[in-house]
């Protein structure tokens, strides 16, 4: 690939307290908790971002942003600079095993939203629970995104999302997330334009992958979760992505959810992430953030990043 300065993007997947409660099966929420992730996490990550002086990219729900509270947040965000994805209309996390119809409408209602809070339409999208199909990014390059960033290539976060799965299904209790094909697995970690199968390398959209390290360190997954886990491992894992041409570090809204102060403890038993407090778990975020500035790396929103590097891959296409 012809070479290419250094880019880190951070981006938020909005998705709402219901949307964790599905993962382990409990009921939806009522009350202040039900909107945690826009009334309590969003204001704190755009705090952050203001402090550290970058752009952000949030795949919002379609469905979260029929409450108007939700769309002034969300406007607010786009104020400051932040770029606003699709992560479809109702957040289905077996959205990729419905028909075309249902797949469709899920991608252009959850556009249509943005474009009505945005005045335009969203430029990338990033699947539920990071599953996605040929069917589902061809669909999206038909429908004119420039970039899709869902393609988790981890082999560690595979094996515990499965393994999380089977023990809920051995207690009779059944999560509404899925599984990616396991050959995702096999996806390259860096950007490239999707082939068919998706996994391979073609001509096709382009896929911004979700962080994992280098190859040497076994693919470890870099997203929100395992930073805000890792405690004073943080900076070996941030040290264990450095080198490559991209950084994509996504987070989710739950990564700066308080259990106490949010309505959140009868989630605790089920999310690590939530007994942790959202101070500790910002300082590590900044932590991050100022780790991977420090080893010259910029800081873009994910379309910025999707045309520099379609412009790189598609020069080096041409060369040959």
């Amino acid at each position: 690939m012809t070479s290419l300065k250094r880019i880190a993007a951070v981006s938020v997947d909005l998705d709402e307290i219901p949307r964790y409660c599905e993962i382990h099966d409990l009921p939806h929420p009522s009350g202040s908790a039900r909107n945690a992730v826009y009334r309590k996490a969003l204001p704190r990550f755009l705090r952050l971002f203001a402090e550290e002086h970058i752009s952000c990219t949030l795949f919002a729900v379609g469905g979260d942003l029929e409450d108007e509270a939700n769309r002034v947040l969300l406007a607010e965000a786009v104020s400051q600079g932040h770029e606003i994805g699709n992560h479809s209309f109702h957040h289905y996390y077996d959205m990729t095993r419905r028909d075309a119809t249902c797949l469709l409408e899920e991608i252009e209602r959850g556009s249509e939203q943005i474009e009505s809070l945005c005045g335009g339409r969203p430029k990338g999208f990033r699947a539920p629970g990071y599953v996605v199909t040929d069917a589902l990014l061809e669909t999206l390059r038909i429908l004119g995104y420039e970039y899709d960033s869902s393609v988790f290539p981890c082999p560690a976060y595979y094996l515990a999302k499965a393994t999380a799965l089977t023990m809920m299904s051995m207690r009779s209790r059944k999560s509404k997330s899925i599984v990616d094909d396991p050959r995702a697995l096999l996806a390259p970690a860096d950007p490239y334009r999707v082939g068919r199968p998706y996994w391979r390398i073609g001509d096709g959209i382009l896929e911004l992958p979700i962080g994992v390290s280098g190859d040497r360190f076994g693919r470890l997954p870099y997203i929100g979760t395992a930073l805000c886990l890792a405690g004073s491992y943080g900076r070996f894992l941030t040290d264990s992505v450095i080198g490559r041409p991209f950084i994509n570090l996504e987070l989710h809204g739950i990564d700066l959810a308080d259990a106490d102060m949010d309505n959140l403890s009868s989630l605790k038993r089920y999310q690590p992430d939530l007994r942790h407090t959202a101070s500790s778990k910002t300082k590590n975020l900044r932590q991050a953030i100022r780790q991977i500035k420090s080893a010259g790396y910029q800081f873009e929103t994910l379309i910025k990043t999707a045309n520099h590097f379609a412009t790189a891959i598609d020069a080096d296409l041409e060369s040959f």
